[in-house]
């Protein structure tokens, strides 16, 4: 985010200082708001499969303070999508750990695209309200929210370690494979990073974004079209 802003102000491109300043308040209300949802859907998930590991140790919490990660926090403010920080799942305790383990990781990226959604419904709410009327402030706010939230979403998904992606992935792996997996995990982190910063999945994970994004407006829109408000 904060990245391509800069990127566009070095090469002359006009950028508005208010669209910024709002886009930055989306990133700060995500990172102290929405980043603990996340986490708190993966212990709640966890709790109710049968792990209290993290309800146990007080990270079953809306609390923004305990699942801040200064880094996760800062990729998120330059290039829009980070992390908070994890929490604790002992497999052990689950009645089926491939399964639950899937599940539980799964609960994360899930909660994304609700709260994406309900920031859609919040947005066509107030376009109602408005009679279509809707403050540029707000229209850049939303846009930013619904988008990251989604990207967030997208970005968890990608079935690399230590993303969620990759739990979900190892649920479908034979037991060696899942072994070599986690064991060469380092090495696939590294190759991941240079995959994704050398622009290599940016055309997929684009379209893919794309698509999530519409379908989140898409619903968020189904309720006020069956009462024929839009």
């Amino acid at each position: 985010m904060l990245y391509a802003i800069i990127q566009s102000f070095m090469a002359g491109e006009p950028i508005s200082l208010v669209d910024v300043v709002v886009q930055l308040a989306a990133m700060l209300f995500i990172i102290f708001c929405i980043l603990p949802v996340h986490e708190w859907a993966h212990a709640w998930s966890a709790s109710k499969l049968g792990d209290n590991t993290a309800r146990l140790q007080g990270r079953m919490s809306l609390n923004p303070l305990v699942s801040f990660d200064p880094l996760g926090s800062l990729f998120l403010l330059l290039f829009g999508f980070g992390w908070a920080k994890p929490v604790p799942i002992d497999s052990r305790y689950f009645k089926n750990p491939r399964r639950d383990t899937a599940l539980t990781a799964l609960a994360g990226p899930l909660s994304n695209f609700i709260v994406a959604w309900l920031g859609a419904l919040i947005y066509f709410g107030i376009f109602v309200a408005a009679k279509g009327f809707v403050p540029d402030f707000a229209n850049v706010f939303f846009g930013a929210y619904i988008e990251i939230n989604v990207a967030l979403a997208v970005f968890n998904l990608i079935p690399l370690p230590p993303l969620d992606g990759s739990k979900i992935l190892g649920s479908f792996l034979s037991s060696r494979a899942l072994y070599n997996y986690y064991r060469y995990q380092n090495v696939i982190i590294l190759v991941a990073f240079i995959v994704l910063f050398s622009n290599v999945l940016s055309r997929p994970l684009t379209w893919f974004n794309q698509l999530c994004y519409s379908g989140v407006i898409w619903l968020a829109r189904i309720p006020y079209q069956l009462f024929g408000l839009l």
